[in-house]
């Protein structure tokens, strides 16, 4: 691994259980720069704990490759009509906070709210407004996609920013 003596790496986690995003930024010198952003998918024919721990060994190979010097994650939000959602996110969420402690790297929880406005100004920003915000911040020929992957970056910018 190249020396990053005067930067930073910043892993951006967006939960799910059937996909979660994420996205390795390192800050220093000329600004942010994507080192990798990606989704990981779970096998949807597997019960719930199998996909826990297809989930769990993912997330401990990037922590173990990419030496993160923080980890960014989404707070837990519920929707009264969506209680099964919240549910399933708790679980993917779960398994983050506990691989990233097993790995020795902190966590820092976002609110989405709040990681919309750092990055559209728009607390209620659309999907679509944060790939496009995040596309002309890291100056990308497209708009990052699948959105768990904006969301990632949106979410691996706003915690270096605080880092």
């Amino acid at each position: 691994m190249a020396e990053r003596a005067s930067t930073y790496r910043i892993l951006g986690i967006d939960p799910g259980l059937n996909v979660t995003g994420y996205a390795v930024v390192d800050f220093g010198g000329a600004g942010p720069a994507i080192v990798e952003a990606g989704t990981l998918r779970t096998n949807a024919r597997l019960d719930l704990a199998g996909r826990i721990a297809q989930l769990h060994a993912d997330l401990a190979e990037i922590l173990a490759e990419m030496t993160p010097d923080l980890a960014g994650i989404e707070q837990l939000y519920a929707h009264y009509k969506h209680p099964r959602t919240a549910i399933l996110m708790a679980h993917a969420r779960g398994i983050v906070l506990l691989a990233c402690r097993q790995a020795g790297v902190t966590v820092r929880s976002l609110a989405s709210t709040a990681v919309k406005k750092g990055i559209t100004g728009n607390g209620h920003a659309s999907k679509l407004q944060v790939q496009r915000a995040i596309q002309s911040i890291l100056k990308l020929k497209d708009v990052p996609q699948p959105p768990d992957v904006a969301d990632a970056l949106a979410i691996a910018l706003c915690a270096g920013r605080r880092f």
